[in-house]
């Protein structure tokens, strides 16, 4: 990023004093090719017409000015019809050493989110049933875009919002209720329709449970028997949620309960409001909210003909009370099934006087296909059957579920092999990029037995030594996790993340192969490489925190 940062701001500068006006169109990126450079930028092409001169004949000027203003250029030079392609100096490379002994774990870290505030709802499954591996991967994302985020200086507050006021809570009592019945060998009914109540074993177990507690509770009536089954269901299930969590290393500072909203009075201030603006109006026994005039396809019910609020009642009340809060953006994960909600919440944030490009973003997180050595594993939600968030941490690991499902866009299906996630070789991902940062701890040591030991912070003249290409390719990518950091985070997405960890992986595995560092008879080229993979470590460590994965220093 400092090589962006820096010519950037020289092109800006010589763009200005020539009173032009910076384009819009005009790139600054990093060749896929490095024989074109360290930088490439379109500025010739795209600023001609200012300049009044011919693409190459403004790029010429440019490379004069840019040459003059950045010592640290080695070279610019035109391509094509106008590119430029800029080649820094081997010593401004190696700077990236310099920075990363001096910052540390804050290496790669900014203040690019300039204290914006913003919250981020994640997992909010209904505390009908235990977290199943659907939720695990929104759990990673979204705690993990957190960090993400931390890190590039935005302020950021953590969610889960309970959803506890609704239906599906009220089957969740009578479904526990039914089965403490038939633990009592009482006669039971259960509705024809499956999905009027829930199937699972979990049921049968908070059931006995309850029973265990207190045998005379069957002998209540109905209606107070049931409201005990659903607010210990709900207790329970939610604690097991919690817990779940917390060894998956998920923080939600905030366990926000939507019954709240309903019974403190939210959801129908939120709707006077609406109603105030000319936005909330009664029809056919229902009241309904105008989306249709801020890009929804159609208005939208809040309140059904039987008086039930609909979900996006709530969420209205709800996301209306996160902009009370003082936050400046909402960022909400959701599973890919929700993704025709998103216009008709847009236009909600539009009715709050917000703006929903800006202040209002959805991640989306689609299936997880869960495969055992290449083979489907057989999963129905038939009867309740399903495999847990805690079966998978159980059997991988949480370190492998996170790193899996951080490995793909999150808005992309998903294969989870169980049995490649637990093998101790290069096929697997996750021990690839481990076993990097290992690799680097090993090598320390072993210099260490042999009486070479760095200094904590080298100095510059210690690394001029690093000019060879291999040498300068891996400075390049240990460099480029400063971009990845600020391009990820601006596009509110963390799989960024890993998807650079497995480049700096390889390039590390194959330095490691073509330069054996301990066998030269060079002392002080010895040094300066195990610096440099002592700063690609810390880049690994740091990219697997932002991951929620550790960094182990053996394997």
């Amino acid at each position: 990023m400092r090589d962006i940062i820096l010519v950037e701001r020289a092109l800006r500068e010589i763009v200005s004093e020539r009173g032009w006006e910076w384009p819009e169109k005009a790139v600054l990126e990093i060749p896929k090719d490095e024989r074109h450079g360290d930088l490439a930028t379109n500025l010739a092409l795209v600023i001609s017409r200012q300049a009044g001169k011919a693409p190459r004949l403004a790029a010429e000027e440019l490379c004069r000015a840019l040459e003059a203003k950045l010592p640290g250029l080695l070279s610019a030079a035109i391509a094509g019809p106008g590119f430029i392609n800029l080649t820094f100096a081997p010593s401004f490379w190696q700077e990236v050493i310099l920075d990363a002994e001096r910052e540390g774990r804050a290496f790669g870290s900014s203040h690019d989110g300039a204290g914006r505030r913003i919250v981020v709802e994640y997992v909010s499954a209904n505390p009908t049933g235990p977290l199943h591996i659907g939720h695990g991967r929104g759990a990673a994302v979204g705690d993990s875009l957190t960090r993400l985020l931390r890190f590039a200086g935005y302020e950021v507050s953590t969610e889960y919002y309970i959803n506890d006021a609704g239906r599906q809570m009220r089957l969740l009592g009578d479904s526990v209720y039914l089965r403490m019945r038939e633990l009592c060998h009482l006669p039971v009914t259960y509705p024809e329709d499956p999905k009027g109540w829930y199937h699972g074993d979990y049921i049968r177990d908070i059931a006995r449970e309850m029973l265990d507690r207190d045998p005379s509770l069957i002998q209540r009536p109905e209606d107070e028997a049931k409201n005990l089954c659903y607010e210990y269901a709900c207790s329970t299930i939610l604690a097991g949620i919690k817990e779940d969590l917390k060894e998956f290393r998920v923080e939600h500072q905030t366990w926000f309960s939507e019954k709240s909203l309903v019974d403190g009075g939210k959801v129908e201030a939120a709707f006077n409001v609406l109603r105030g603006m000319g936005l909330v109006y009664d029809k056919d026994d229902a009241v309904w909210l105008a989306t249709g005039q801020f890009g929804d396809d159609k208005d939208r019910v809040l309140r059904k003909t039987d008086g039930y609020l609909t979900y996006f009642a709530s969420d209205i009340a709800y996301h209306a009370n996160k902009f009370e809060r003082g936050f400046d953006e909402c960022i909400d994960i959701w599973g890919a099934d929700h993704h025709g909600y998103i216009p008709r919440m847009k236009a909600a944030i539009t009715c709050m006087k917000h703006d929903p490009e800006k202040d209002f973003h959805v991640v989306l997180i689609q299936m997880v296909n869960l495969m055992r050595g290449g083979e489907p594993v057989a999963m129905s939600t038939r009867a309740g059957e399903f495999v847990t968030l805690r079966e998978v941490l159980d059997e991988v690991g949480t370190d492998a579920a996170r790193y899996m499902f951080l490995s793909r866009k999150s808005d992309s299906p998903l294969d989870f092999d169980l049995e490649l996630v637990k093998q101790r070789n290069m096929d697997n991902p996750v021990y690839y990029v481990q076993y990097a940062h290992a690799r680097v701890s090993a090598l320390l040591r072993r210099a260490a037995d042999r009486g070479i030991v760095l200094p904590e912070r080298c100095s510059a003249g210690e690394l001029a030594c690093l000019t060879a290409p291999d040498d300068l390719s891996l400075l390049r990518e240990a460099e480029r996790f400063r971009n990845v950091v600020q391009d990820a985070s601006r596009a509110r997405a963390a799989h960024p993340v890993s998807f650079y960890l497995m480049e700096l992986a390889g390039r590390l595995h194959s330095y490691y192969a073509n330069n054996p560092i301990l066998s030269g008879e060079d002392e002080g080229l010895m040094k300066a490489r195990l610096a440099l993979l002592r700063t690609v470590s810390v880049v690994i460590a740091n990219g697997l925190e932002l991951l929620g994965v550790s960094a182990p220093e053996s394997m």
